[in-house]
């Protein structure tokens, strides 16, 4: 399916799944989880061209997941700092992350680890009810569809 058309899809998975569906776009928010924020780390540490950095980076601005916030070196340049709304994409990059480490990481681990602040304890992705916080599977959730919007 072509990108205009999943955007054009009026689904809570199609939606971001075209914004964030290129893999560069997906590397980049995780580079910006481990802190990186200026151009020349991002591209240094992503080993990606100039120009597809700097699209991806426009797209994030221009769709409020990332700021840019001026900063003085030899002259004024730009740091990339999450929004809310990039924020909120934490649970998201998580549950990749999960995903991977469970499903494709190689046999020596994860290439990072993860963990709390407070007590230390390791960091994972957790579904649960937002009534009375149980942890949910796929198998544990029912599917209603409001009959006003369809699914292509």
């Amino acid at each position: 399916m072509a990108h205009a058309k999943l955007a054009d899809q009026q689904c809570p998975i199609a939606l971001p799944a075209a914004l964030l569906g290129e893999r560069w776009t997906l590397l980049l928010l995780r580079q910006v989880f481990l802190g990186t924020r200026r151009f020349e780390d991002f591209q240094s540490t992503m080993d990606i061209s100039r120009s597809v950095l700097t699209d991806r980076l426009a797209e994030l601005v221009d769709e409020g997941i990332l700021r840019r916030v001026a900063y003085k070196d030899v002259r004024t340049r730009y740091e990339y700092r999450l929004t809310d709304k990039g924020r909120d994409l934490y649970p998201v990059m998580m549950a990749l992350r999960d995903w991977g480490t469970r499903w494709m990481a190689p046999e020596d681990g994860a290439s990072f680890d993860l963990h709390h602040h407070d007590c230390g304890g390791d960091v994972r992705a957790k579904v649960e009810c937002a009534d009375c916080g149980t942890e949910l599977t796929a198998r544990d959730v029912r599917v209603t569809h409001r009959p006003e919007v369809r699914l292509r």
